[in-house]
Parts: structure tokens; C-alpha cells; sequence
């Protein structure tokens, strides 16, 4: 991996800030976070900016409708997004750096032609129906039933952390359609609409207050066999594609806006004088290098996968381990840095982030599957029992 920018890189860097500086001014004012359907509008007016700037699936493929752009184009884009305060992918995280990126590595030519433009435009929400109440960690122990009916699939079940359910238009949904298969072999991945009969969503609120999740109840909603990735019971393999593509590049991001509040924690103790606390510099110091140390196995991590056809390795897994300890350590020190006063200000962004760290070591991954992911597939070890 070469660290070093080329010129041309570079040259991309420039233009890159130089939109950035001229459309960031313009923008509304972040709607409430309780206004969903006013936070669904801010995002997808983002992307369709993003879109028609070209900077719209950067790192996508050109077959996909994206530029194809290099691995370190796309950091640098992430990069710089990120310092200029750009808004985040938001509402639209889902298709753009799961659903989508697994449609454009598995799906067929017509799904890619029907699901991955209005991806990109900003023109539809997906969410994601993975977990279930009794299958988490376990996913693949998921219970929820897909029959085959002629064209159609019957779903019935039930999933939960379902990230923005009520503004979706689409579901990355993972059912069960051999019942009698081993666990991880009658799974099947579909894209379910939002709006199909049958579907129920209801909200669940958060300890910092937000409703970005939601239990969905499916009670025989009907799901074209068109819909379906990849072959039937052949669901568990696609998913390893999406997880991979959730724990290797989506959190990219936000190693940038981590180091950003590092620094704006750095300024607080100046202006406060918990500067002068040696141990806490020394915190803050150590904290400095696991970022800096983590953006470069971001970097490694991106070169893999583009090395490899555009889908990360496991080495994901490596990261989002450390990401998640280092993300809870952050907002650790950040409650030093504030005192007893600013760590209970609930008007203050650094408590609602303090308290949504707590969930990086489970979402996505409880970090006790990283473990055993790392431990088996990378270090060669013998599966637990």
C-alpha cells in the first residue's frame, strides 16, 4: 500500500474542496431530529447534490453508475467531506453502503438497472432487516418464513433494529425458505417494498432519544421471487457480502469525525485548564494514535478490497473491533474533558454521542463475533464450542 498522495490525487482533493466551499453555505438548517420525514428530505437533497456534482457513488463501479473512483480517492472524499462538516449519508446509509454495494456485486442486470439509480439519485430509503428478537449475534438462527407461493414469496416474522423502517421504501430482508436446511444453508436474501400489505413498523426510541430503529411485523406479504439476490437458500453467502461491505467501509466516516472531536476535546481542556493534567494529555495522546492508526488500516482495509473486486475482506472485522473499544473510549475521555456539569448536558452533541458509542460494540456485529471472526478465519483457530 502506498501512502503517498500522487499529484493527480491530489488535483481531485482541490476540486473536491472547492465544491464543497461553494454549496455547504447554501444549505437548510438540519431539520429536528424527531422530523423524519423532514431528516429523510435533508439527506436525499445531499445525495441528489452529491449526484449530480458526481461525487454520487464514488467508489461504485462505472457498471454500477458509480466513477470507479480508486480506493484512495474515496478516503479522500470521505476525508474531506467529513472537515468540511458536509452532512453524512443519513437516512440513505443503508442502500448506499450495504443494500446497494451488495446488489452491484451479487444482483442480476436487470435488479442493477432497477435498484442501484434511484440509490444514487437519493430517490429511495433502504433499511435493513437482519436481527431478529431471538436471532442477533446468531443471525443465522432467524425465524422468519418465506414460502413459495407461484411468482411470489409469503413472509411472516418478525425483525427488530430495523435502521430507518419508517422511511424506507425498501427492505434488504433475510428470510428463511428451507426450514429443514441447516441454519446458515436455507436463508435467502430479498428486497422487500416498504409499502406491501402486511407490513407493520413501529418505532423504537433510543436512551438518547431518537427513533432512527424499528420492530417491523410481517404477516404474509407477498414478495416477487424477482426480488430475491442471488439463489434461493444461497442467502447466508450474500449476507457475508453485506456484512463485509457494513464492517469494512461503513464506519470509514466516522474515523474521520472521531478525530475531529479528538481535537475539539483537545481545545475544550486548553480552554478549561484540565490541559494541564498529564494524565489526561496522555489519554488524549494515546486516543490520537489509535485513530491515526486506524484510518491507515481504513486504508489498508480499501486497497484490499479493491484488489480483491471491490468487496472487503475480513479484515473488516479487524477494524470494527478496535473502532467500536476506541469510539467508547473517546466519549470516555470527552466526560473527563466536560465534568460532572457538561456530561449530563443533554443539549450538548458530545452526550447524545457519548451515549450512541455504547451500541458501536453491538450493532453491526456484537464485537464478541468480531472475536470469533478474527480467531477462526484469520488466526486459524479451532471454532469454540
Amino acid at each position: 500500500m502506498d501512502l503517498a498522495y500522487t499529484e493527480a490525487e491530489e488535483e481531485f482533493r482541490g476540486r473536491l474542496r472547492e465544491w464543497l466551499a461553494g454549496v455547504l453555505p447554501g444549505l437548510p438548517p438540519k431539520p429536528s431530529p424527531d422530523d423524519w420525514p423532514a431528516r429523510r428530505a435533508y439527506d436525499t437533497t445531499w445525495q441528489r447534490m452529491l449526484y449530480d456534482a458526481g461525487y454520487a457513488g464514488l467508489h461504485w463501479p462505472q457498471d454500477a453508475g458509480g466513477r470507479g473512483a480508486t480506493p484512495t480517492q474515496h478516503l479522500i472524499f470521505l476525508e474531506e467531506t467529513e472537515r468540511a462538516g458536509a452532512p453524512y449519508v443519513g437516512a440513505n446509509f443503508v442502500g448506499l453502503l450495504h443494500a446497494g454495494p451488495t446488489v452491484a456485486a451479487e444482483g442480476t442486470a436487470e435488479q442493477r438497472a432497477r435498484w442501484l439509480p434511484p440509490v444514487l439519485r437519493g430517490d429511495e430509503i433502504w433499511c435493513q432487516g437482519f436481527s431478529e428478537p431471538d436471532a442477533g449475534s446468531d443471525l443465522a438462527a432467524l425465524r422468519t418464513r418465506a414460502v413459495r407461493d407461484g411468482d411470489d414469496y409469503v413472509v411472516s416474522g418478525q425483525k427488530i433494529w430495523t435502521s430507518h423502517a419508517e422511511v424506507a421504501d425498501w427492505c434488504e430482508l433475510l428470510v428463511r425458505t428451507d426450514p429443514g436446511a441447516p441454519k446458515h444453508r436455507g436463508i435467502s436474501w430479498l428486497a422487500m417494498p416498504m409499502d406491501a400489505p402486511g407490513i407493520t413498523v413501529r418505532p423504537l426510541r433510543t436512551p438518547a432519544g431518537s427513533t432512527e430503529f424499528a420492530e417491523v411485523f410481517l404477516d404474509e406479504v407477498r414478495v416477487p421471487v424477482r426480488n430475491r439476490v442471488g439463489a434461493e437458500n444461497d442467502g447466508w453467502r450474500v449476507t457475508m457480502v453485506t456484512l463485509s461491505f457494513e464492517r469494512g467501509t461503513a464506519f470509514v466516516g466516522e474515523v474521520v469525525a472521531c478525530r475531529r472531536t479528538l481535537e475539539a476535546l483537545a481545545a475544550e481542556a486548553r480552554r478549561t485548564g484540565r490541559w494541564d493534567d498529564p494524565v489526561l494529555r496522555r489519554r488524549l495522546g494515546r486516543l490520537n494514535a489509535e485513530f491515526r492508526a486506524l484510518w491507515r488500516l481504513t486504508q489498508w482495509n480499501v486497497s484490499e478490497s479493491q484488489r480483491t473486486g471491490g468487496v472487503p475482506g475480513i479484515g473488516g472485522s479487524v477494524f470494527k473491533l478496535r473502532y467500536s473499544g476506541v469510539r467508547q473510549e473517546l466519549y470516555e475521555a470527552a466526560a473527563e474533558v466536560l465534568g460532572a456539569e457538561g456530561a449530563f448536558d443533554l443539549d450538548r452533541e458530545w452526550v447524545l454521542d457519548r451515549l450512541s458509542s455504547l451500541s458501536y460494540t453491538i450493532a453491526a456485529g456484537t464485537s464478541q463475533i468480531q472475536r470469533n471472526i478474527v480467531a477462526e478465519r484469520i488466526l486459524g483457530l479451532p471454532k469454540g464450542r
